[in-house]
């Protein structure tokens, strides 16, 4: 039998679940501010990991897997502590905007101070209330407004833990990605917990495919750490690419786009990505591939500057040949037809209707 769990004032009994409020900064109207806690504390010791969502807070498809994930009966019996923070910028989701009312990047502003600016104190309260409570953490994100990720790991596959989650969770391509100052992940790191960033889909959009991902990927995370009990599956699991680094390929002129590559898609270096047109239909560019790899980001609008990012490639060379077949069993996997039942182990305990309201 484990102890009660002790975060933010709380005492968690062992089994018990229990939704909490950690008061946060105020709106100038003295309107209070709360970072909503989920927590559900195992009966028996065990892991203790941490699902964030909305660090900025124009990236919904997070909100929606913790929603998933904390009303699954797949948790119900975990061994170990799940910590869920659906919204950790409050304020940027009620205002549609990646960014809080100071204009500071949540993520780029840990690990704060009491003291410091408003992104500073956000940061210091969920790192101190949250992260530091955990062993382990996956931090929910998306593409940016007018641009769509693949379903995406980053992380520090260096290190072999690290690593062995990152191919748990189940995404098709992983990214060794380095650590930003600031970020929540070089917090984490140097704090000695393993920590994935999952990445998919757009900025103020619901998209199934990535929440499907999310939620089933955590719990692949999840029976990996031994939390959840792992159970036989007839399904061929999802092999990732591992990329060392990735990159932008930027527009050379300003027009209006037709695209010819989608994510998922592998590309060669000089491969024609798009063409940009004037107003009048003369071609006046054509945006190529600087490198061979993996479209794992792309800009939605048929817009551009000069200068702007399109198409975003993680390097990769190895089994090259077998990329379609391996993204194409993902897209089977994850079936996004709204009447289509989930069915399997790893999949949430809810159906949807026809007018997307979950049963």
């Amino acid at each position: 039998m484990s102890k009660p769990f002790k975060i933010a004032g709380h005492s968690i009994a062992p089994g018990e679940a229990k939704k909490l409020e950690v008061p946060i900064v105020r709106l100038y109207t003295d309107t209070s501010m709360f970072l909503p806690v989920y927590v559900k504390h195992g009966r028996r010791e065990g892991p203790k990991l941490f699902v964030s969502a909305a660090v900025h807070g124009d990236e919904l498809n997070g909100i929606e897997i913790i929603s998933r994930l904390i009303n699954s009966k797949s948790v119900k019996n975990l061994k170990g502590t799940l910590i869920a923070v659906p919204l950790v910028n409050a304020y940027g989701v009620l205002n549609h905007d990646r960014y809080l009312p100071d204009r500071r990047d949540l993520n780029r502003s840990f690990p704060g101070t009491k003291k410091g600016s408003l992104a500073s104190r956000i940061a210091y309260i969920f790192m101190n209330e949250i992260v530091k409570q955990c062993d382990y953490g996956i931090d929910l994100h998306t593409g940016a407004l007018h641009r769509s990720n693949l379903p995406q790991i980053r992380a520090n596959l260096e290190d072999p833990a690290t690593l062995e989650l990152a191919k748990a969770f189940g995404a098709p391509v992983l990214i060794n990605s380095n650590l930003r100052d600031g970020s929540l992940r070089e917090c984490a790191n140097e704090l000695g917990i393993a920590m994935l960033l999952y990445e998919a889909g757009e900025a103020l959009r619901f998209d199934e495919l990535s929440i499907r991902a999310g939620y089933r990927g955590i719990l692949n995370v999840m029976r990996h750490l031994g939390m959840l009990s792992k159970r036989p599956t007839k399904r061929a699991p999802i092999k990732p690419f591992i990329a060392e680094d990735s990159g932008w390929v930027r527009a050379t002129d300003s027009g209006f786009v037709s695209h010819r590559h989608q994510l998922g898609d592998y590309v060669k270096k000089g491969d024609l990505l798009a063409t940009v047109k004037d107003p009048f239909g003369d071609v006046i560019d054509e945006v190529v591939a600087h490198a061979e790899g993996i479209i794992i980001g792309k800009q939605n609008i048929p817009l551009v500057h000069e200068g702007e990012a399109m198409y975003h490639i993680a390097y990769v060379t190895k089994h090259h040949d077998t990329v379609a077949e391996r993204i194409e069993h993902f897209h089977n996997i994850y079936n996004t037809e709204r009447t289509t039942k989930l069915s399997d182990e790893n999949s949430p305990d809810v159906k949807q209707t026809e007018n997307g309201k979950v049963d």
